[in-house]
């Protein structure tokens, strides 16, 4: 028990960077900061995702991003938690003695939030044209979609996962052994419709949306057939449509540790500083976006471009162009053999 209160407890002067690595490995996503041991804020996702979006240094502190006006209870006003975390509608309580020192913390039975569905039913692209060229042999024989994951292609995965949240519609951009996918999908039982869109040429991860011209009206999920998203994607929608983006990109934090003593040189040969294993931290691409309809319509019909291609294209007006930053843990891909045997470890495969 104590480890475990251990990790939803935060010094105030840990990083932020540190936070969102404790918030990946917690299962309750919130943090308790302290200061000598006493409650001073909470900190969550939320805090740390406008922090990133107000272009704020991962390295600063975490009182930079806390959230100092949170709700607490002292001892002989446990009774009451339940009632105050349904009033605000917050998932978590901590109760304190009259220094604020944290005796425990209490956690509503289950979510108070409704379950994760879109306000709207939102078409899903899959881009899934690809040879998979990075997971040869396996490719040689399968397409990459149909790639199983426990006792499901990866790409099932992906429509089972965007249905939970209320989604009906997809395509499925199509071009590398089209037809071993249309003939799997054709043999299943399915409570959503898909329809197959078949580049007849390679077109590239943004050119096959082209060929989707007037059939798509309002904002719309466009995702790799590799990926899965372990978040909860309605806020994403809900910060793309609120910021007025016509792209959001969906970034995953990504740590390395360089296995090596970095030397950074001065002038004549001199050495200037060193770093022994470095720890390198960046927000990349997960492949997944939410994209206004207009971005299909200002493509050329059949135009071969790669997505971040298209994005740099926007970037250059004055559209805006986002991200939606997630946790390292929140990003699943099965793009190589190692990052596939790991997401089979995730899904419990």
């Amino acid at each position: 028990m104590k480890a475990f209160m251990n990790e939803i407890y935060i010094d105030e002067g840990k990083s932020i960077l540190d936070a969102m690595h404790q918030l990946d490995k917690s299962a309750k996503k919130i943090l308790f900061v302290q200061k000598e041991e006493k409650l001073v804020a909470s900190l969550t996702d939320g805090d740390i995702r406008r922090w990133i979006l107000k272009k704020g240094d991962m390295r600063m502190p975490v009182k930079c991003a806390a959230n100092y006006n949170l709700k607490y209870l002292f001892e002989q006003q446990e009774d009451k938690a339940f009632y105050v975390m349904k009033e605000y509608e917050i998932d978590a309580i901590p109760i304190v003695d009259k220094n604020y020192i944290i005796k425990r913390v209490i956690f509503s039975s289950g979510p108070i939030h409704e379950d994760r569905v879109f306000n709207n039913e939102i078409p899903v692209v899959i881009m899934a044209g690809g040879l998979g060229a990075r997971l040869s042999p396996f490719t040689n024989i399968l397409p990459k979609p149909l790639i199983p994951v426990g006792d499901y292609p990866i790409v099932e995965h992906i429509i089972n996962r965007f249905y939970s949240y209320g989604c009906r519609q997809f395509y499925m951009i199509v071009n590398y052994k089209r037809n071993m996918i249309k003939a799997y999908f054709d043999e299943l039982d399915k409570k959503y419709h898909l329809d197959f869109i078949t580049e007849e040429k390679p077109l590239g991860t943004g050119g096959g949306i082209s060929l989707l011209k007037g059939k798509i009206e309002d904002t719309f999920i466009l995702t790799n057939c590799d990926i899965l998203i372990d978040d909860d994607l309605t806020k994403a929608y809900q910060q793309h449509i609120e910021l007025g983006n016509v792209i959001t990109m969906v970034c995953s934090l990504k740590n390395f540790v360089i296995p090596y003593g970095v030397v950074n040189i001065g002038e004549k040969g001199t050495i200037q500083s060193m770093q022994e294993k470095p720890n390198l931290s960046f927000f990349t691409n997960t492949g997944c976006y939410f994209v206004e309809p207009e971005v299909i319509e200002n493509l050329e019909y059949n135009e071969s471009i790669d997505f971040p291609a298209v994005i740099e294209r926007y970037m250059q007006t004055e559209k805006r162009v986002g991200i939606y930053p997630i946790g390292e843990k929140a990003w699943l891909d099965m793009g190589q053999f190692d990052e596939l045997e790991k997401m089979k470890a995730r899904l419990g495969c």
